[in-house]
């Protein structure tokens, strides 16, 4: 059973909920009704119980008739289970309808309220949520588990345009603006409908000032795709990603099966969005950051895409499984690179992960039992504790592993295949697909793939701690050679004076941003250079004014891995400045970023770091928030 939720799903589940929501700005919260449509389970059974997190619950019927319903006492993770009373004498296959009328409140998790200074025009409020991993329950009555996928239509009745994770019946995205009617004044109510069962959490709304942009017809494809951004941002959006976005689509659909859900399209949020994309079903949320001007950073779209395959088709059983959504779309995106542009690509990637998966596994040498692929959560434990790199780059790293154990790509590729349409629509758990992977090659290899299989030390990859991996794994690294190669010149040159270095600001060019963060990153590997050297390589390379927030981050994290040196001291308080936008309430909300700026700078200086945070507590996401807290030690 799911240790993240209180519902009785394994008795009566949902299977379509149709969500009739009116979006009140000025109250900042979302008010409507959910209506059920359950399948009973088992007999008898005589009630059905969702998850909720600090909703307003005002009635329940069922059938139509008013039900009994209470409200529980609140868990401080899982919420307040809702009991709603059945009648009797349900048999197992019979269908029953429930309804809920409620409120979402200020303590909404899900939800993020903007003002219009927080957006690109700043003329109108913003609003968007995320739900996963459990936050869908904050937003409505759910059984929010991914064991439990629904289907789902909404009516969401708002005075700016509204998008949701699911295909739009009316007004038409390439119409007028708003159905025609005034922006940010006139009520429109917009009408979805997702006839793929989802897991709960991707469930998702967003509404504000948004405007539509197709891209072009790819390939002949079915399916359509379009991004979705304010009017000031919508050209340089359109740009970073109208090139990419349907032809990691179509090669995806090459690597594993057809494209499911009909649309997809991308939505680009305001700044405090704190992740770098959330694979909302058929509308792909993504965070500013990565409209550099060079798309170098579009990997983040095929990561996304591949999650239409791993996660939002083949879901986790629950949190204690997340590796298999995110270590297989990772594996995935990375093969995507290969196929797109070269080996070299993908190795590249590894290499850059792999950086990141180590420090992460570091901050865990405290609470190794996150270093772990599977987490047997205890009941009501957070799920967001546990978030990290682990389940992406350790669990790609195993899928690696597997492949080049079993015979390389022409071997594995057709299990992959056969792995999605195994499981498409299903949740399951690590060892269904142990067992999945097993069976394929003893039907189809025989007992030699079976003992490349036992070569591989499931026990280590799957529950092993530490802070590396079960094996020394190998990359093509040929695309790194020149970061590397500078980044041991400024290793080199630590004695020198800095007035007699011989660097110069072309040392970059011909780098792209990955490049340019495996240099910053090698140089990390280092004992750190003196200060004068760091300052004048910032001022030199221009890294610490950059708007590529991935290079930024990487500068920051170099600058102030010394915290008693005098440049930590300087770019510490700079960073700080940056990660909160300037008090500008345009804050660096991606987790990615911001979590990893305060937890540098609280190092340097505990007190600059929460008195910076403090400043813009509340433009930050609530997820976010809560995380800097803890991480801040602000909260246990």
């Amino acid at each position: 059973m799911d240790p993240t939720s209180q519902a009785n799903y394994h008795q009566v589940a949902t299977e379509h909920i149709l969500l009739k929501w009116n979006v009140d700005f000025e109250q900042k919260l979302i008010s409507g009704s959910s209506t059920h449509d359950l399948k009973v389970l088992e007999d008898n059974v005589g009630v059905v119980i969702f998850d909720t997190l600090d909703l307003d619950i005002q009635s329940a019927t069922v059938e139509g008739s008013p039900a009994n319903y209470d409200v529980k006492e609140k868990h401080p993770v899982m919420g307040s289970a809702l009991h709603i009373s059945l009648p009797s004498g349900l048999k197992s296959g019979s269908t029953i309808k429930v309804a809920i009328e409620y409120k979402t409140t200020k303590d909404c998790v899900a939800l993020q309220w903007l003002d219009k200074q927080q957006t690109q025009g700043k003329q109108f409020p913003y609003l968007f949520s995320q739900c996963q991993p459990i936050y869908a329950r904050a937003m409505t009555p759910v059984m929010d588990s991914p064991s439990v996928k629904i289907k789902y239509s909404a009516e969401v009745t708002s005075v700016l345009p509204a998008l949701m994770s699911a295909i739009r019946q009316s007004p038409p995205s390439d119409g007028p603006a708003h159905g025609g009617k005034v922006i940010g004044q006139d009520p429109v109510t917009y009408v979805y409908h997702q006839p793929i069962p989802i897991p709960s959490y991707l469930l998702a709304i967003a509404s504000g000032n948004v405007v539509y942009r197709a891209f072009p017809k790819y390939e002949n494809k079915e399916w359509t795709s379009g991004i979705w951004a304010e009017p000031e941002l919508i050209d340089a959006a359109y740009w970073e990603f109208s090139e990419d976005t349907a032809r990691f689509l179509a090669n995806d659909e090459k690597l594993v099966v057809p494209y499911k859900f009909g649309v997809y399209d991308v939505l680009v949020l305001p700044p405090s969005f704190p992740y770098g994309g959330m694979e909302n079903a058929c509308l792909t949320f993504v965070t500013p950051t990565l409209l550099t001007g060079d798309r170098t950073l579009v990997d983040v779209i095929a990561h996304e895409i591949t999650h239409s395959y791993f996660g939002n088709g083949v879901t986790h059983a629950h949190a204690s499984h997340f590796w298999l959504n995110e270590g297989w779309t990772t594996y995935m995106e990375r093969l995507l690179l290969q196929v797109i542009h070269s080996p070299a690509h993908r190795g590249f990637s590894y290499s850059i992960g792999y950086k990141g998966l180590v420090d992460d596994l570091q901050e865990y040498t405290e609470r190794p039992k996150y270093q772990r692929l599977i987490i047997d959560f205890e009941k009501g434990e957070d799920p967001d504790d546990a978030y990290s790199r682990v389940p992406y780059d350790k669990g790609a790293n195993l899928i690696l592993h597997i492949e080049r154990t079993i015979g390389g790509l022409d071997v594995f590729l057709p299990y992959i295949r056969n792995y999605v349409e195994t499981f498409m629509g299903k949740s399951i758990t690590t060892q269904q697909w142990k067992d999945h992977l097993y069976g394929y090659y003893t039907k189809r290899g025989g007992e030699d793939k079976i003992k490349a299989l036992d070569s591989i030390d499931w026990n280590a990859w799957f529950y092993g701690e530490g802070t590396s991996l079960p094996v020394k794994m190998e990359y093509d690294t040929s695309l790194a050679k020149a970061a590397y190669d500078l980044a041991a010149r400024w290793d080199a040159s630590r004695s020198s004076d800095v007035s007699k270095l011989e660097f110069h600001s072309s040392d970059l060019d011909g780098f792209d941003s990955n490049q340019k963060v495996a240099f910053l990153e090698k140089l990390q590997s280092y004992k750190p250079l003196p200060s004068s050297h760091i300052e004048y390589l910032a001022s030199l390379y221009k890294v610490s004014s950059t708007s590529n927030a991935e290079i930024r981050l990487r500068f920051y994290q170099f600058a102030l891995a010394d915290p008693s040196t005098p440049a930590a001291q300087k770019y510490a308080e700079e960073a700080s400045k940056w990660v909160i936008g300037n008090g500008t309430g345009m804050v660096i909300g991606r987790m990615k970023f911001c979590r990893d700026v305060f937890r540098a700078v609280y190092k340097v200086d505990k007190q600059l770091a929460v008195n910076a945070f403090m400043k813009e507590k509340n433009s930050f996401h609530p997820i976010a928030r809560r995380m800097i807290e803890k991480d801040l030690q602000l909260v246990n």
